[in-house]
């Protein structure tokens, strides 16, 4: 990147397509308490060596120098799962005082969510996704193997107790595993006032065993709802939302508004050419797109001594070559090596 490029995206994370990166994904590990089967094997993986995950300090320094230097608005936390993390209250509290504030949210599989939802409330956290792929515990247990999943529906119930809202809940259907559950995952939401969002399985898998042909599509889960729902468009502009929404015609949603039920068809509907998001791993690498095949150091230039302004410099230029897209059409497609768990949702 030229020294006039860096002038052209100055105070921004832009690249050459004309994109503005201001929906920042933090993930805090790459450890997680389940073992679902569409993300990693039965024993795990190799986890980061903690030498190399950046610390608190370091993860508060660059969530600032994203929200005051480079013009991020959201911040979200991810992992792994970073319930787990042990500085997660004080890291969104640190976060919670910057100015300009960025709204916060995590991603969790929500296991440990009923007793820390106040006091990540109370830290400053404004929402919470919630993944959930069945209201089965058998088959939870299947999937996840681990018998948890009463902890997740208590953890739902108590993040919207404590006012982490909207309460958003990810569902993975899986063709011949749970894909007969769709009307039932949005019968769920609705009776408790969660939004539903549907993701397209992706190659984000440790095995690399993700197989399109198996995948179940958008169209698919439209679908097998409108069997049983009337959904009408969504006249909320989507923007850079990686969600589809739809109105669920004669449902409400807790706050009095309309209930509205998403798909996120990042396969086979992708929203690149909207794209406002960018990644910053455990370990500390900036990833420009969540199927990016290599990354950029900020960690290392960090702990070397670089300051902020040359740290932002570095970001930006991570973000400027950006491609147009992930390209999972093209033949040419490769895999990321890292999986979902280690780059962050």
């Amino acid at each position: 990147m030229t020294i006039s490029e860096v002038r052209a995206t100055n105070g921004v994370l832009g690249d050459r397509f004309g994109r503005v990166a201001t929906d920042l994904r933090v993930s805090l590990t790459d450890r997680c308490n389940l073992r679902c089967t569409y993300c990693m094997p039965a024993e795990g993986l190799a986890w980061l060596p903690r030498e190399e995950l950046l610390s608190d300090d370091e993860i508060v320094r660059l969530v600032r120098i994203a929200v005051e230097l480079l013009g991020v608005t959201n911040v979200r936390f991810t992992g792994g799962e970073p319930l787990i993390r042990p500085g997660l209250v004080e890291i969104v509290r640190a976060c919670a005082d910057l100015r300009p504030r960025p709204k916060m949210s995590v991603t969790t599989n929500g296991i440990g969510l009923e007793r820390l939802a106040p006091a990540l409330k109370s830290a400053g956290l404004d929402r919470v996704n919630v993944s959930l792929d069945t209201l089965d515990p058998e088959r939870f247990k299947t999937l996840t193997r681990r018998d948890r999943h009463a902890s997740v529906v208590s953890g739902l119930k108590a993040a919207a107790d404590a006012g982490l809202v909207p309460v958003k809940i990810n569902s993975v259907l899986m063709r011949g595993v749970n894909d007969d559950e769709a009307p039932e995952l949005v019968r769920f939401a609705l009776e408790h006032g969660y939004e539903l969002r549907f993701i397209e399985q992706m190659p984000l898998d440790a095995q690399h065993s993700w197989d399109r042909a198996t995948m179940v599509t958008a169209d698919e889960i439209l679908e097998a709802l409108r069997a049983s729902y009337t959904l009408l468009p969504d006249p909320v502009e989507r923007g850079g939302a990686p969600a589809e929404t739809w109105l669920v015609d004669g449902y409400r949603a807790s706050d009095g508004g309309p209930a509205r039920v998403g798909v996120i068809g990042s396969v086979t509907r992708p929203f690149c050419g909207d794209c406002d998001r960018t990644r910053l791993t455990a370990d500390g690498q900036i990833r420009n797109c969540l199927f990016a095949t290599d990354e950029s150091d900020l960690r290392g230039a960090m702990r070397g001594g670089a300051t902020d302004e040359e740290l932002a410099t570095r970001w930006q230029a991570a973000m400027w070559v950006k491609r147009a897209g992930h390209g999972i059409d093209d033949p040419s497609f490769l895999q990321p090596a890292r999986p979902m768990s280690a780059i962050g949702g």
